[in-house]
């Protein structure tokens, strides 16, 4: 199996479009090389925030290339695999996987219910796909059928599984999965946590999409968590947690992409049928984005 050692800021990457709703490569390009000066240590385009739901295969396979060139081995790659259906997602997995991708974050599409099994066998055969490790997503809030603690336990023991990012609101939920697995799952946090609490009972650091925003601020407050100085984590973690607390009003992508076009780093709007922000949503996030100095 291939060896990946993931830890601290990895953005969900916001995927860039031109007006016409084509792959802004250049955008994304651009986006890839200030994110990575700013010392992020790691990317997952096509999760949440990248809009993997409103995209096509040959969109998809558009942004996993351009990240991948654009990022040329200086830090890993986490590719999204999303699909309602288990042979498009393995195939997703190994065409990722083939175009360069150091790993594959795997999340569940769901129209109708699924049992745990089903679940299980979903996950277990994007594993098998290709020896690129994976990281399962679990998302309680908005997916149809989610992985339960049971799953994610029996799932931990596979060899190619090596890492699980969390999008629920529950802290606690983590440090049950920290439990079962017993040392065999890496643990990520959403933006809906708070990270630092995350790092306290053993996370390895955070997957989000608010980080494009504030790379450099994420970053510190990773080092500050890696070096146990948690007072100091802490003071930043408030100023940075009103950021957290705006983006829950809205709709993610817009957002992401409303924020780095105040920040000169135009991505385009969300892909429909999600919309815009509007002017009163876009002064609030300024004036969120101002009091941590990120603009």
């Amino acid at each position: 199996m291939s060896k990946l050692s993931l830890h601290g800021v990895i953005p969900y990457l916001p995927t860039p479009v031109t007006p016409d709703g084509d792959i802004d490569c250049a955008a994304l390009s651009r986006l890839v090389e200030h994110l990575i000066g700013q010392g992020v240590h790691g990317f997952a385009p096509l999760g949440s925030t990248g809009e993997f739901a409103y995209l096509g295969a040959a969109q998809k396979e558009t942004v996993v290339r351009t990240v991948v060139e654009a990022v040329d081995g200086r830090v890993p790659v986490i590719a999204g695999v999303a699909s309602t259906t288990t042979r498009d997602a393995v195939a997703q997995a190994k065409r990722w996987h083939a175009l360069g991708a150091d790993g594959i974050l795997a999340i569940l599409e769901a129209y109708f219910p699924l049992p745990d099994a089903g679940v299980e066998a979903y996950f277990t055969a994007i594993a098998d796909a290709s020896d690129a490790p994976v990281t399962i997503y679990t998302n309680p809030n908005f997916q149809r059928s989610d992985l339960s603690l049971p799953v994610i336990e029996r799932l931990s023991h596979h060899p190619n599984i090596h890492y699980i990012k969390d999008a629920s609101t529950n802290t606690g939920r983590l440090l049950s999965i920290l439990n079962r697995t017993e040392g065999r799952l890496g643990v990520f946090a959403a933006s809906a946590h708070i990270t630092t609490a995350v790092m306290l009972i053993g996370g390895l650091g955070w997957m989000a999409g608010p980080s494009c925003l504030a790379p450099r601020q994420s970053v510190q407050l990773y080092e500050l968590c890696k070096a146990r100085q948690w007072d100091a984590a802490m003071d930043l973690q408030r100023q940075l947690w009103t950021l957290n607390e705006g983006f829950a009003r809205f709709n993610l992508a817009a957002a992401i992409k409303a924020g780095l076009r105040l920040q000169g780093l135009d991505c385009g709007d969300p892909l429909p049928p999600q919309r815009s922000l509007d002017a009163a949503e876009i002064d609030q996030l300024k004036n969120a984005l101002a009091l941590i100095s990120a603009i």
